[in-house]
């Protein structure tokens, strides 16, 4: 009855077990989990060797103080620790767990007088026997998508480190639109003002003089959103630092006119340059995690093999507790196998076979999509570098009239205002020629970002 007793109030103190998990000697997993929690060097995600053909110490600079303090980055490796972690606990499910637990009770019988306190030390081990390696499937599971994790963190690396570059040589194309928007500005207030004096001398019309002014005024106007343009980008740019925008004002950067790009564009590059992708790679992992995904559901099906222990220690006398001749123990296994849960596991299994499905299908778009984003970049480089060779081939012709312009107007040959006609000419295609080559590096960018940054 006193051991009747005991067993109930073990029930009650059942909340307070404490469950350590014993680990086995596993050395395959437990290899394999040591090294994928090793510190990864972010700067391979990047591939800094080639961000280091631009030449720029301060692009250099402030693509490091992104991998180190941006916001989106490290939640990006935050959460590819968190799947680790999870990780970890399915391979828990793979060892023996044990309970322990003590129960202090002050027992009085029915129909006696005596009573007296009761300690009670119970200790219960379990182990399910892994006999078609359904738990060791999976922790497999669980690493895909650890691995995917990983994949993702990537990706974000090479996104954010594309856009501090594209951000960066931005504001350098807009300090030199705004360069040459000030001397458009001041050649157009020249032309007005010039206009102004020819109309008052009957010279030339006041239609004319008012296109004069209206072009004065919307060079202002472009000088204007120019300038919001630069501003918008700085304070972007900071974000990107995981800065504060208020330091936009400090961002140091070179002047357009030294960039140094020592890079080679290649011509051609090969589909296979596709298995370098993050996305690609998350997509085959993909593909596996879900073939492992339904070997599982077809192992739910098969009886699971349990082996259980108990060693129970009572006395009334906590020093006595320990003795073993008060203390019951007992070992057993257990063979469980599930005859009806109304179709549940038919439905999994069907379940993840049609997730397996899907995957295939958007491993196969994703490498389509892959191949067309490689090939668009690649055009684009092409494309936008056949404009910049022949719009700096109208650039040298432009340049040419004007000297012939300044020649002329030093003899006397033509007005100022045609000479100041031809100067705008000229730094409108120089700001051309500066868009153009800005964008022959942003399309560069993009082509390193397609290719998973393994230029």
């Amino acid at each position: 009855m006193k051991k009747l007793v005991l067993i109930l109030v073990i029930a009650i103190f059942v909340n307070g077990y404490y469950n350590p998990c014993f680990a086995k000697n596993n050395k395959v997993s437990t290899k394999k989990l040591e090294k994928i929690e090793e510190t990864k060097d972010k700067y391979e995600y990047i591939n800094m060797d080639w961000w280091n053909k631009f030449n720029d110490p301060y692009l250099v600079n402030y693509i490091q103080r992104a991998i180190e303090y941006n916001h989106n980055l490290k939640i990006a490796t935050l959460s590819t620790k968190e799947y680790y972690q999870m990780v970890k606990m399915q391979f828990a499910n793979e060892l023996p767990s044990a309970n322990a637990g003590f129960a202090p009770a002050y027992v009085k019988l029915p129909n006696t007088t005596s009573s007296g306190f009761q300690f009670a030390l119970p200790v219960l081990a379990n182990y399910e026997i892994d006999l078609f390696l359904k738990n060791r499937d999976k922790t497999k599971s669980a690493y895909k998508i650890y691995e995917m994790s990983l994949l993702d963190e990537r990706s974000a690396y090479i996104s954010v480190a594309g856009a501090v570059g594209a951000t960066y040589f931005n504001i350098i194309k807009l300090d030199k639109n705004i360069e040459l928007q000030k001397q458009i500005v001041d050649e157009r207030k020249l032309i007005f003002e010039l206009m102004s004096k020819r109309n008052a001398q009957g010279i030339t019309s006041t239609a004319d003089m008012v296109r004069a002014n209206k072009a004065y005024v919307s060079a202002i106007t472009e000088l204007t959103e120019l300038e919001k343009q630069r501003d918008s980008l700085l304070n972007s740019f900071c974000v990107l630092m995981g800065e504060s925008s208020e330091n936009a004002d400090n961002i140091e950067r070179i002047g357009y006119d030294d960039i140094n790009f020592t890079g080679t564009i290649p011509e051609t590059i090969e589909s296979e340059i596709i298995e370098q992708r993050p996305d690609y790679l998350k997509a085959v992992y993909n593909v596996e995690k879900a073939g492992i995904d339904v070997r599982i559901a077809k192992k739910e099906f098969l009886p699971s093999f349990n082996i259980g222990g108990l060693a129970l220690f009572n006395a009334s006398d906590i020093g006595k507790m320990f003795n073993t001749t008060k203390m019951l123990s007992a070992i057993g296994g257990l063979a469980n196998v599930d005859l009806f849960q109304g179709g549940a596991k038919i439905a999994n299994l069907k379940m993840k076979k049609a997730a397996y499905e899907k995957v295939l299908e958007h491993y196969q778009q994703t490498n389509l999509t892959a191949i067309q984003e490689i090939n668009d970049a690649l055009l684009f480089v092409k494309k936008d570098n056949e404009k910049l060779i022949n719009t700096l081939k109208q650039k040298d012709f432009e340049t040419k009239d004007n000297e012939y312009f300044q020649k002329k107007y030093e003899k006397g040959i033509i007005s100022k205002l045609d000479l100041a006609q031809s100067d705008e000419n000229l730094l409108t295609i120089d700001k051309l020629a500066v868009n153009q080559q800005i964008d022959c590096y942003i399309d560069y960018i993009g082509l390193y970002k397609a290719v998973g940054s393994k230029l």
